[in-house]
């Protein structure tokens, strides 16, 4: 491997002057820096940046870590995210949990022995044991779609409660008095929040907590919805509208009621929670309650920036919760009032 001690030799220089190139070009003159840096293109050479990272003391890699890459949401959190940390000169690890507490916990050791400069987390482990494991390292991290529990970390996340209500008042407005709730995995705090939303709606409505039926998945994806769909078809009472956990689930709803010949939403209602890009090019364009993904992810990554300056003491830092606000889109799956 080319080091900087070969470079400093092809171009008759001193590993200093070519430390400064690198890093302080302006304090070299033309002609140095144009044979340095023609050296350095003849050699390959590629600066060790953990060996940078030693000297100043601080990663320029911040990690990003979430349930699964495979979900347009995420996606975009992970774009937010990146724009902010490049804006400030840093790099994004982005990696993903599969929504696995054990596979979460291998990417947290392992953003610990690379010490980078902190962590954008959505956690996988609803019992909390990854994250109190991860605290012993003194790595900043910021909680993402998620509300930070206790004042030892900072969160951005959408008001799920209210999301949740948005979508069943949506149903109920148009003449539902029979709901599916496609909820996902129950340990997830997001699935949990947008059920007590959905609940908060139906008693606004004076009707009964038995009119919401909870149908829980492994996962949140397409997959996992197209065997919702199959359920919810093989109930004795059909409901006559399914409200879904994310996107991802509703589009394997639709599928499902698609392959039955089930009419969306003439014979069953449908609306879904993140509005993806693929949400409004579905067959049935599908309703769906919007989250500011990218901005989740530009500002999770700022509060990131503020606490790990290299000026910031860290005894100071204010903790914060920001809590973004949700909307509802209407499209053509929930519009047949009933």
């Amino acid at each position: 491997m080319v080091g900087i001690k070969d470079v400093a030799k092809h171009a008759g220089v001193s590993v200093g002057t070519v430390s400064n190139v690198i890093n302080r070009p302006d304090v070299v003159s033309e002609e140095t820096r144009h044979r340095v840096r023609s050296v350095i293109e003849r050699l390959g050479y590629v600066r060790s940046e953990s060996a940078r990272q030693l000297r100043a003391g601080q990663s320029r890699i911040m990690a990003l870590l979430v349930l699964d890459m495979g979900n347009p949401f995420f996606v975009d959190v992970a774009r937010g995210a990146e724009r902010a940390a490049r804006d400030a000169g840093l790099r994004v690890m982005m990696c993903n949990s599969g929504q696995s507490a054990s596979e979460e916990a291998e990417y947290l050791a392992l953003f610990a022995e690379q010490r980078v400069r902190g962590v954008l987390l959505t956690p996988a482990d609803a019992t909390g044991r990854n994250i109190e494991a991860f605290r012993r390292h003194a790595i900043p991290f910021v909680l993402v779609d998620r509300v930070a529990e206790g004042a030892t970390e900072c969160s951005v996340s959408v008001d799920d409660v209210l999301g949740g209500a948005l979508a069943v008042r949506h149903l109920v407005d148009t003449g539902h008095r029979s709901i599916a709730y496609v909820s996902g995995p129950p340990g997830l705090n997001q699935v949990k929040d947008r059920r007590q939303g959905a609940l908060q709606a139906l008693a606004e409505a004076g009707l009964p907590a038995s009119a919401l039926r909870e149908l829980p998945t492994e996962r949140l994806d397409v997959a996992a919805g197209r065997d919702a769909g199959a359920r919810v078809l093989g109930l004795a009472e059909r409901p006559t509208a399914v409200f879904c956990a994310n996107d991802l689930l509703a589009l394997g709803v639709l599928q499902a009621m698609y392959a039955a010949g089930v009419s969306v939403p003439e014979d069953i209602a449908i609306v879904g929670y993140d509005d993806i890009e693929f949400a409004a090019a579905a067959v049935v364009p599908l309703t769906s309650v919007r989250q500011p993904a990218i901005k989740m992810g530009a500002m999770a990554a700022e509060l990131l920036l503020e606490e790990t300056e290299s000026d910031a003491d860290p005894e100071e830092h204010g903790h914060r919760r920001v809590v973004l606000q949700p909307e509802l889109v209407v499209r053509r799956s929930s519009l047949v009032p009933r």
